[in-house]
């Protein structure tokens, strides 16, 4: 099953606190897949360990749009999970500015990983439109392995590169990340969540990579090690 899509005209105003998010997602700017503009998918784990580097990644990721702005510019969506199989998507944005504002009105909760529900919903946009890139911020795998590699596959027959970023050190989390970026072509690396500049610096080279393909990405890695670090790995 694939990430709810919001529907144009959410809930109203005053309700609950997802009727805000509701009311959000469904107002966010509509974009096509303009031409010589990446879509990147933006995918969080909003489960109840991951608090402190959902703030940290709210914080940070606007500068991926600033470094793809430089390279064509970029069109991302929001997706993220939490609580009780809730899994969700925005419409695509172009700015950081509105995923700010989307990532403010999410709160984290408990519950388990739906890992597999964001590559789903990865290959269904592919499928509608070109996808350059899926960047997924994580600290857990709670899935099953086969079906994990099964999508990612697919996703690479798609051309689609998954960016795997693990905070911590699950060692079941990092065998799979590094094998779902492998399966892609994509990349995988590491990050804590005292490590602003570090994340920044990874979310900004796959933003690079989206909006301007390898080329952009090489152009970062000579101004940046950690940029450097994601190109090696990549097919």
């Amino acid at each position: 099953m694939s990430a709810d899509r919001e529907k144009p005209g959410g809930l109203p105003a005053g309700g609950s606190p997802r009727a805000d998010i509701d009311a959000f997602l469904s107002a966010a700017t509509p974009l096509a897949a303009a031409r010589g503009r990446g879509r990147l998918i933006f995918a969080l784990d909003a489960t109840m360990s991951r608090q402190p580097s959902w703030d940290l990644a709210m914080a940070v990721q606007a500068r991926m749009f600033a470094t793809a702005a430089a390279h064509g510019g970029l069109d991302a969506q929001l997706v993220f999970y939490r609580g009780f199989g809730e899994c969700r998507a925005s419409r695509f944005m172009s700015g950081g500015r509105e995923l700010a504002a989307a990532m403010t009105r999410i709160r984290v909760a408990g519950g388990r990983t739906q890992i597999a529900k964001v590559l789903r919903h990865a290959l269904d946009e592919a499928k509608a439109a070109p996808i350059a890139a899926l960047v997924f911020v994580g600290d857990a795998m709670e899935e099953s392995a086969d079906e994990l590699c099964d999508l990612a596959g697919r996703l690479g027959l798609l051309g689609v590169k998954a960016f795997m970023f693990q905070e911590g050190e699950d060692r079941l989390a990092a065998r799979l990340f590094r094998r779902i970026a492998l399966m892609t072509g994509g990349a995988y690396a590491t990050f804590d969540a005292g490590a602003a500049e570090r994340l920044a610096a990874l979310l900004s080279a796959a933003a690079a990579y989206a909006a301007g393909g390898r080329g952009a990405l090489e152009i970062e890695a000579r101004r940046e090690a950690r940029a450097g670090l994601l190109l090696g790995q990549m097919k």
